[in-house]
């Protein structure tokens, strides 16, 4: 059973590349995983008759589930092996993988997406620590750099192939492309990752905080839950009440459950690191705004500006292209460049990014679109690797599994409650700005003109219900109100892309709290 050090000296300076490989195929389709659907959601929401508000299940169940199970990560490593724990969550994306493109109706594509999430969240931080672990110390930014690579190229180039997909067949053959990915990492993982930590490592804890991770699952799924509904069923009702007063007790609890643990799934030791508070935030903040602008960008795209799944997925395609270059040199940084300065000139450059698209509309053009998304791209390659190597370097050695976990889960959390809470503010949005569009008709002058002047149009194109009829038809008023409902659409598509950017904004201040203690420098200039 040889541990990472035994493997490295077996494989020489090439183990750290076989290591990374074998992690970033299985990663790559699990993370593609995430922006993939979004481009099918108008279809699954036609075949299975689904609202905005059911269909984004599909995308927070998945997120949901992630979030909860990262925090499992540490416990299933140090129970089964560095090894055995990568394949079986290998084993279980490719299950949900089959489950998904299967699907008989929403309920078992929301199932699959959560067998999916498990999978992936136990994967997520082990793959970064596997990674972290098998690179020198004076390496680890760059190691993270490139182990970003597959976590951010991934979920740029889905939606392209996946909008291919979809144009030539249909949605569910874009779950058919995790196996290809899976299957060869599950080989390379029997070759090259390590069965333990170390040669001579064992275990400190075996048994599974189970109600640690209960308490958790029913918190997330208690808070998503209230989220999602709210809007349609009303934010004063007694069970949107009651699902955020549960999710409200069941975090209190697990905090309570996890200081008196013995063998908690989230060390709380590691947040008595203010450095390392500061990063967990900046990763919250960045998965709201990261998943849920990936969420807004090829709906936008596909519902205001007509593009087809493939053409919203080519959109995405040249940030993604830019990513993988920039990646390695912005990892390289990190190892030179205080990262909390990475991230702060990432998180600004970012929000403008989402700023820019704030001013989109539905003849905005596709390379002025792509142009503000590689913007977006270019800021996460200076946040990613710098937020993932500082975070880390700031525990102690014996904390950084728990430290991979607990900033994973933040991020993932974030990204969960972004997309609810995204998809939530673009409905409202679009309401108020629909609503307040609908108040301006008041039986004017210049309304009056504006419906003949649509009847005009519509009775010379042979669409009028009468065509000596010239104002005030049928038509005229329905054509009106799709007018107005789509201008109310663009209206929020852009108040929520400038929310984004705030949010991203705000990111830079816990960014400056990640700097290292003033008496830190003052000590290494007196030696």
């Amino acid at each position: 059973m040889p541990s990472t050090q035994e493997l490295a000296e077996r494989y020489g300076s090439a183990y750290r590349w076989l290591v990374t490989a074998a992690i970033l195929l299985g990663l790559t389709a699990m993370t593609g995983s995430v922006t993939i659907v979004n481009v099918a959601m108008p279809d699954i929401m036609g075949e299975f008759g689904l609202g905005q508000d059911q269909v984004q299940l599909i995308s927070t169940s998945y997120l949901a589930a992630m979030t909860a199970s990262m925090l499992m990560a540490s416990w299933v490593v140090e129970t089964f092996g560095t090894r055995n724990a990568y394949i079986m969550t290998q084993v279980g994306f490719i299950l949900g993988s089959m489950i998904a493109g299967f699907s008989p109706d929403g309920s078992f594509l929301i199932f699959a997406r959560v067998l999916q999430g498990v999978s992936a969240g136990v994967a997520t931080p082990l793959g970064m620590v596997t990674i972290f672990q098998a690179f020198p110390p004076d390496r680890r930014g760059t190691a993270m750099g490139i182990y970003e690579v597959g976590m951010a190229l991934a979920p740029a180039v889905a939606p392209a192939i996946g909008g291919m997909l979809i144009d030539n067949f249909n949605w569910r053959f874009v779950f058919a492309i995790a196996p290809p990915l899976c299957v060869p990492a599950i080989v390379l993982a029997l070759v090259f990752l390590p069965a333990k930590q170390s040669s001579n490592a064992k275990a400190e804890n075996r048994s599974f905080d189970l109600l640690g991770f209960g308490l958790l699952s029913i918190g997330i799924t208690f808070l998503l839950t209230g989220l999602s509904n709210g809007q349609r069923i009303g934010w004063d009702s007694t069970f949107v009440r009651g699902s955020f007063l549960v999710a409200a007790i069941a975090a209190v609890a697990f905090v309570i459950q996890e200081r008196r643990t013995k063998t908690p799934i989230l060390a709380l030791e590691v947040f008595s690191n203010p450095r390392f508070v500061a990063s967990s935030a900046v990763a919250f903040i960045i998965g709201v705004g990261l998943y849920g602008s990936t969420y807004l960008v090829p709906l936008f795209v596909q519902t205001l500006q007509g593009y087809m799944p493939t053409t919203s997925g080519l959109l995405l395609l040249p940030a993604g292209v830019v990513l993988a270059v920039i990646f390695p040199t912005c990892g390289r940084l990190a190892d030179v460049v205080p990262p909390y300065l990475l991230i702060a000139c990432g998180a600004a450059l970012f929000g403008l990014s989402n700023f820019l698209m704030s001013g989109a509309d539905p003849s905005t053009a596709f390379w002025t679109f792509a142009w503000w998304v590689v913007i977006g791209r270019i800021a996460l390659g200076l946040i990613l690797p710098s937020l993932n190597a500082g975070s880390l370097s700031v525990l102690d050695h014996r904390l950084v599994r728990q430290g991979a976990g607990a900033v994973s889960f933040c991020r993932q959390l974030g990204g969960a409650i972004g997309v609810n809470a995204l998809s939530i503010y673009l409905e409202r949005q679009t309401t108020f700005y629909a609503t307040e569009f609908n108040a301006l008709q008041t039986g004017t002058a210049a309304d009056n003109n504006a419906l003949r002047r649509i009847a005009g149009m519509l009775r010379r194109a042979g669409l009028s219900d009468n065509p000596h009829v010239t104002l005030r038809t049928q038509e005229a008023y329905r054509f009106l109100s799709r007018m107005i409902e789509a201008q109310a659409s663009v209206f929020g598509y852009r108040a929520c892309f400038l929310l984004v950017a705030m949010i991203f904004f705000a990111a830079v201040f816990p960014a400056w709290f990640m700097r290292p203690p003033r008496r830190s420098a003052v000590e290494i200039s007196g030696h």
